[in-house]
């Protein structure tokens, strides 16, 4: 069962949507070359707690921080620690907030100092590609089409989409049904109805698709050591559409 919400709870997801892309946008504009990566979950916490909400992934499955820092071959879930970023970096952060009841969850990727082409190249097709997704979105179409496009768009610019990790169902719980895969077919999948909120986030490698756990137990790294970058927005499914919400 997909829980669906209604007008005025959508409207609160995109009052906590908002805190959250302050949050990310803030984090971006901070983030430099010489900076640990525990700084950046203590603006995080601090920025989040200020505007009357709490950080999602706090204590969530007894993860212990506040934000997801996931660097260079990091794909998700790198819990911040004492490295400093360094120039030519590439970081993913994943945040989430829970503000009157109701979860959102987003994540970008963005670059420390100067990068390379295929650095750049890699940020700017995972961003695309959940842009695309995001513009099919709208009652009646199949979860597959999602799925579809993002595939579909990252694999003909010559990058890998993982399989194995999922977007998702998001609302009163940080995780609900249904499960968003990366990948698969057109026409595939539960239709989307009006008042679903999903958690639509391509993750994209530089090379094979494969990955492997992180030596922390919670990180998930990319096999072959090359870059990967992360995207996510929460979308509400409308009656003419839908609507990012963060």
């Amino acid at each position: 069962m997909i829980p669906s919400k209604n007008l005025s709870e959508i409207k609160i997801m995109q009052e906590g949507g908002k805190i959250l892309r302050e949050t990310l946008l803030y984090l971006e504009s901070r983030a430099v070359a010489g900076m640990s990566l525990l700084e950046i979950d203590r603006l995080a916490s601090d920025f989040i707690l200020k505007n009357n909400a709490k950080p999602s992934f706090l204590g969530y499955e007894n993860f212990p921080k506040s934000i997801c820092t996931s660097v260079n071959d990091v794909v998700v879930h790198g819990i911040p620690n004492e490295y400093t970023l360094k120039d030519g970096d590439i970081i993913s952060v994943d945040a989430g907030v829970f503000y009157k009841g109701f979860h959102t969850d987003s994540a970008i990727t963005f670059s420390i100092g100067k990068i390379d082409k295929g650095a750049r190249a890699l940020i700017d097709v995972t961003k695309q590609a959940l842009a695309g997704s995001i513009g099919l979105i709208r009652p009646g179409i199949r979860l597959g089409d999602i799925s579809f496009f993002i595939q579909d768009y990252v694999e003909k610019r010559g990058f890998g989409i993982v399989r194995e990790l999922v977007g998702h169902g998001i609302g009163r719980k940080i995780h609900e049904p249904p499960q968003i895969p990366n990948y698969g077919k057109k026409g595939s999948g539960i239709m989307l109805n009006e008042g679903m909120v999903l958690a639509i986030e391509p993750m994209v490698t530089e090379g094979d698709y494969h990955i492997k756990m992180s030596d922390d137990g919670w990180g998930i790294e990319t096999k072959d050591g090359k870059l990967a970058a992360h995207f996510e927005h929460t979308i509400a499914v409308v009656k003419n559409g839908s609507i990012i919400l963060t």
